[in-house]
């Protein structure tokens, strides 16, 4: 048996930053994404957001790439989004997201971050939070 913790904070938005993930159906598509995850045994830590995006603490597993596990939880998510009708409009997670790789020591700090992205966002818009996150990480930005 292989014993693996790669811990990833991971960053996705809405199509367009369309901001579909209002305050009545934010909490039903994460709910939705924790189960989601746990019956593909994906070790999601956390998951939060705003309006337009979401982050996951996530640890994968031996077999696991971040690519594949982003795309089952973007793809089932926005699938079961749909068929719900829980928003008006055709719901879609933009193609690319934002990864990092977080230490043992800083997962506690990472959670509580993701965690408080309500308070967060009150005082920084997404586009702030990832220019912040480009430069903090070293990312090249691509227009």
């Amino acid at each position: 048996m292989s014993y693996v913790r790669i811990w990833v904070h991971v960053v996705f938005s809405t199509k367009y930053r369309k901001p579909f993930l209002n305050d009545s159906i934010r909490g039903k598509v994460f709910s939705h994404i924790i189960d989601n995850c746990r019956e593909k045994e994906i070790y999601l830590r956390n998951v939060n957001g705003y309006f337009d995006h979401a982050h996951c603490l996530l640890s994968l597993g031996s077999e696991q790439s971040i690519s594949k596990v982003v795309n089952l939880i973007k793809g089932e998510s926005s699938f079961w989004i749909n068929k719900n009708k829980l928003v008006a409009d055709k719901f879609k997670w933009q193609n690319d997201f934002w990864a990092v790789s977080v230490s043992e020591s800083q997962v506690e700090r990472v959670a509580n971050y993701i965690n408080n992205q309500e308070a967060h966002h009150s005082k920084k818009t997404f586009n702030d939070e990832l220019d912040e996150l480009v430069r903090l990480y070293g990312f090249k930005k691509v227009d």
